[in-house]
């Protein structure tokens, strides 16, 4: 990576940093971890107030964070910024075939599903989701996977049936909270969730 570039700018500083800072220098991945998702969501905030300062902001400081994450890599031997972005390139170009004359346009999702079959050949509509995301976007990433698969409502009918059929089944698991199980309860919520979504 050039060392004049932006990223390569941001490395280079976080090299220094954990040459000349006692803090810096014992971070982890894990310690990192919670400021990279805080800053993610910040990034995502300043996205949805339109500030072009704000993003700017937030996309340096998730700069940093990318540039933390490529350094820690590179001092444990397991990668480099420069493998990282060959691995991009590659999977950019497999997602645009029609782009780089290696085959027919396809739709993104289905060449994100064949890209996530499991060995046996099955899609696993979860691979490639991280669990931690919040249960509104899982849902709607879910939802978005279903529809290019051609597993859609052909209108707002049959997911507003479901609200109310998913909605009854919470009730019912609430009414009788005294037998009802946390983990069937948060099942039958994730069911409603998702059929809301449908109707979003």
């Amino acid at each position: 990576m050039q060392e004049n570039s932006a990223l390569g700018r941001a490395m280079a500083i976080v090299r220094e940093l954990r040459e000349r800072c006692a803090w810096d220098r014992v971070q982890t991945r894990e310690t990192l971890r919670p400021y990279l998702v805080e800053e993610a969501h910040e990034l995502d905030q300043a996205i949805g107030s339109g500030d072009p300062a704000a993003i700017r902001d937030e996309v340096g400081d998730l700069m940093l964070h990318l540039a933390w994450q490529l350094v820690l890599a590179e001092e444990l031997g397991e990668f480099t910024a420069e493998t990282a972005a060959g691995d991009v390139e590659l999977k950019m170009k497999r997602r645009h075939p029609h782009l780089f004359e290696l085959g027919p346009r396809e739709e993104w999702e289905r060449l994100k599903s064949r890209e996530r079959e499991s060995g046996d050949g099955r899609l696993g509509l979860l691979d490639g989701l991280p669990p931690s995301l919040p249960d509104l976007l899982m849902a709607h990433r879910l939802q978005e996977r279903a529809a290019a698969v051609g597993f859609d409502w052909p209108d707002t009918a049959g997911p507003a049936g479901k609200v109310r059929e998913e909605l009854a089944e919470v009730e019912m698991e609430l009414a009788t909270a005294k037998e009802a199980s946390a983990e069937r309860l948060e099942h039958e919520i994730g069911d409603l969730l998702f059929s809301v979504v449908n109707v979003a």
